[in-house]
């Protein structure tokens, strides 16, 4: 056995306490740097906690902003009363359009849309005014493949809710 491995085998105490030396260390460095979790975005007190108003509460988009929102440590609430803030939610769509169509008039692109249109109000002010937010991606469609096509368009709609969330999520931030 080598000199270092029969060292460290004498003093376990020391070696556990180096390695926890060398964690903590890293630890600091990394907050340090302004390191943070990602989807973890620092926000205002006034959404310390929110109240979500929406007309489809269990969309994607609603339910990847709860998500959101939760993990940067805000508490939702159920009823206006009880916020210190409330996000309108006042479009939440998801649209398809054909880009192209085959020789035999079949759809062999389309694009999808999601758009998003929200406000802030906290403290009886208007904090964020309306904004509309989309985004949007292109896929090929083939008939012979009618349920993996499915699958990937409910894939990129998630896709596209939670990139949205993440836009707004940065806009709040920002408040």
């Amino acid at each position: 056995m080598s000199r270092s491995l029969l060292e460290v085998s004498r003093f376990p105490v020391l070696a556990a306490s180096v390695k926890l030396a060398a964690v903590l260390c890293g630890a600091l460095l990394a907050s340090g740097c302004g390191f943070q979790l990602q989807g973890r975005a620092p926000l205002s007190p006034l959404l310390a906690v929110v109240q979500i108003d929406a007309s489809d509460a269990q969309s994607d988009f609603v339910q990847d902003l709860r998500r959101s929102l939760l993990a940067s440590g805000v508490k939702l609430a159920t009823v206006p009363a009880e916020a210190t803030a409330i996000i309108h939610v006042e479009r939440d769509e998801f649209s398809e359009h054909v880009l192209s169509v085959s020789s035999r008039n079949i759809p062999a692109e389309y694009e999808i849309t999601y758009n998003v249109r929200l406000s802030v109000t906290a403290g009886g002010a208007e904090r964020m005014a309306a904004e509309e937010m989309s985004l949007s991606r292109e896929f090929s469609y083939d008939e012979t493949r009618l349920l993996a096509k499915q699958r990937e368009e409910d894939a990129l709609r998630e896709a596209l809710a939670r990139d949205l969330v993440g836009m707004v999520m940065r806009r709040l931030s920002a408040l």
